[in-house]
């Protein structure tokens, strides 16, 4: 649920005619419940809801016309692609339209395993869900059950990717390095990052268009969800969620509850109307510090292979002197604080980056500043990675900031984020300026959807570790009390985001029950901790 680190089927199609009849009502009614909670007034609400329906009806008649993939987008057969046109606007479903970008992996199983097509969503806003049906051309062990009985389909968003991209800025210059220290020294230093905000937001608006900016909202993707659907000759939906990715589901399920036939949430986003998205930021400010504290005791733990400080306190004081340093003299002449900043939180993030953060940091103070300024600096020979960084930072800014009204006072933004950055500095201004440009936001901002249980609503399954710093414990139990029937497996003492991806087989065990079988548990389930990351020595020495 950041941008600096956004990541991460069909069988044979049913008649369009059928198709609008099993969709076309449900729609309207679930819509209609939902809209007024999107919408000032009744009227839109329905508008879109009929827009919706009237977009899945034409996108199940045409289907979708499955090749190989362009060779520039890196997805090798058997995975294809292809694209499902769906409506700028849901209130005008006969104005412009978009073309989705979708990819598939067949179901490796035989016809009587096969149970539909499996919908995923790495998060964001502004990830690509591309790369998911890998897991089944690759064979990913955790995956190889599910993949037999599901086509795995991944998409790019609306404005992400392939699927009418959009842009707040430059790409060479959103990359250029070093940029300015994100925490404050001075009231100079506060003006100019409003500066650059209000250029951003304006920047999008430039860039983008009006027309596509303002429709850059949660309830349109998850719209864009069920046009997918259907285009897939799917009645209902299979879904994974992470990150981001929940709060997409949430909203799809609010909106089309009796389209959904199973859906995980994995590492969930707080669904309170009162939480997304501003007060969000700062409750991950202070999650972010916890699992911050949590690596340096691992690193101090493993002193032995690292030589930065056998205590937190002196972990912490080795960041401190580096960050002194970067912003003093920028190593490389392109990694200061700012750049420290992204590539370290990638720590608190991942587990799984634990040992690769640690090692690049240990080698820079071994003499060896080249690992460090390769995944810390800039790139700007890297003109591909650099449009799609800015395009993924693009999405998250529209999309978090037109989903809902943010605070226009400065004052307020100043008054929470110098009271946050007191007990949580790692990353408190880094994410205030990253979210600013909604201060100053170009279009209407939307009011979010209250997520609700609504007729037709499967048990949903909820996955979630209590130490997540991203997406706070928090969120999984507001989404829990939210959704009638759904059950929550919690992983304890444990706050890598994204848990379904690693290792732990009370976990692992129990997504395989719940998508092949649709079983849950009777009650919630607490599963104890994935094994800790072990340093990268110690693992060369355990394979020798």
């Amino acid at each position: 649920m950041r941008r600096t680190v956004a990541l991460g089927a069909a069988g044979s199609l049913v008649a369009g005619a059928l198709l609008t009849g099993a969709i076309a009502a449900p729609a309207v009614a679930g819509e209609q419940r939902a809209g007024d909670n999107l919408t000032a007034g009744r009227t839109t609400g329905t508008a879109e809801a009929r827009g919706v329906a009237l977009a899945a009806a034409r996108a199940a008649k045409a289907g979708i016309k499955w090749q190989d993939c362009p060779a520039d987008w890196g997805l090798k057969a058997p995975i294809q692609c292809g694209y499902v046109t769906v409506p700028v606007d849901y209130a005008k479903p006969n104005g412009p339209k978009i073309k989705i970008a979708v990819d598939r992996a067949v179901a490796t199983g035989g016809p009587k395993q096969r149970q539909g097509a499996l919908l995923y969503n790495p998060g964001g806003p502004g990830g690509s869900g591309l790369r998911f049906p890998a897991r089944t051309t690759t064979k990913s062990p955790l995956w190889v059950k599910t993949a037999q009985a599901y086509d795995f389909v991944g998409f790019d968003p609306r404005g992400v990717g392939h699927s009418a991209p959009i842009s707040c800025q430059d790409p060479q210059e959103f990359v250029k390095a070093p940029k300015a220290d994100p925490v404050p020294g001075s009231e100079a230093d506060k003006r100019a990052q409003r500066k650059l905000a209000r250029a951003y937001a304006q920047g999008c608006l430039a860039r983008t268009g009006r027309a596509m900016l303002s429709q850059m909202t949660t309830p349109n993707t998850a719209r864009d969800m069920d046009v997918i659907r259907a285009a897939l000759g799917e009645k209902k939906l299979n879904y994974l969620g992470v990150s981001y990715g929940t709060y997409l589901g949430a909203v799809y399920a609010t909106l089309f509850p009796d389209h959904v036939r199973r859906m995980l949430v994995d590492s969930v986003v707080n669904p309170s109307r009162e939480k997304v998205w501003y007060q969000a930021n700062l409750d991950q400010d202070v999650a972010f510090e916890g699992r911050w504290g949590d690596w340096k005791k691992w690193v101090a733990k493993n002193d032995a292979a690292y030589h930065i400080g056998n205590t937190p306190e002196k972990v912490q004081a080795a960041w401190e002197k580096l960050r002194a340093t970067a912003k003093k003299h920028p190593i490389g002449g392109v990694v200061g604080p700012a750049e420290l900043i992204a590539f370290f939180q990638n720590a608190p993030y991942y587990d799984s980056s634990w040992a690769e953060v640690a090692q690049v940091w240990s080698a820079y103070l071994a003499g060896d500043a080249k690992p460090l300024i390769d995944n810390a600096g800039s790139h700007p020979d890297d003109k591909a990675g650099n449009v799609k960084a800015e395009n993924s930072n693009a999405v998250y800014t529209a999309v978090e900031c037109t989903d809902v009204k943010w605070p226009t006072s400065w004052a307020k933004w100043n008054r929470d984020n110098t009271r946050i950055n007191r007990q949580a500095p790692f990353m408190t201004w880094s994410n205030a300026w990253m979210n600013l440009p909604c201060a100053t936001w170009p279009v209407k901002q939307q009011t979010p959807v209250e997520v609700k249980t609504g007729k037709g609503l499967p048990p949903v399954l909820i996955v979630q570790s209590t130490r997540d710093a991203a997406t706070p414990y928090d969120g999984a139990v507001e989404l829990h009390k939210r959704f009638a029937g759904s059950r929550m497996i919690t992983e304890r003492d444990a706050g890598s985001h994204g848990v379904t991806g690693l290792v732990n087989p009370c976990i692992n065990e129990r997504v395989d029950a719940y998508f092949l079988k649709g079983t849950t548990d009777p009650k919630d389930v607490t599963c104890g901790p994935h094994a800790t990351p072990v340093p990268a020595k110690q693992t060369a020495k355990a394979a020798g």
